[in-house]
């Protein structure tokens, strides 16, 4: 009866940190591969600006230095991860849907509706990023209705 405790017990502290390794490996993975992508990126901005002098291509560099911005805002949110203590902070998730919203609008505006309801998106995002700043970022003390008593 003790053995099966013991390797639960085990079972129990082990498995979360395991896959908490996975997990960071899988991360700084990614975080090489957007790493990857951004140097590309920047590479495309030369590319478009020294070598394509046509007028229709601005709106192609627009949306690269958006995809730019994107690709920085993750590794960004990947580095917070690490320092923030294995916590993803959602401010950075605002910020990134900000980004790609704006970069929606300025891609695809062809239809006004479409470009109407992104900036709505746009909007809830920035009320959104508001009310996280106005929340305190400690939480209440609980109640003692939800505390779980020991057992004697």
């Amino acid at each position: 009866m003790k053995r099966n405790y013991f390797t639960y017990e085990y079972l129990v502290k082990a498995v979360p940190k395991y896959l908490q390794l996975f997990l960071n490996i899988c991360l700084v993975l990614l975080a090489l591969v957007l790493s990857f992508s951004l140097f590309k990126e920047l590479l495309e901005f030369f590319n478009i600006l020294l070598f394509k002098n046509n007028d229709g291509d601005y709106k192609l560099f627009l949306a690269n230095i958006l995809i730019f911005f994107l690709y920085f805002e993750f590794i960004t949110m990947i580095i917070k991860y690490f320092k923030e203590d294995y916590h993803f902070p959602l401010r950075y998730f605002i910020y990134i849907g900000i980004t790609a919203m704006i970069r929606l609008i300025i891609v695809e505006h062809d239809h006004p509706m479409d470009t109407f309801i992104y900036s709505i998106i746009i909007l809830i995002l920035i009320i959104s990023y508001f009310i996280i700043n106005i929340t305190p970022l400690e939480r209440p003390a609980r109640s003692p209705f939800f505390i779980k008593k020991d057992e004697h």
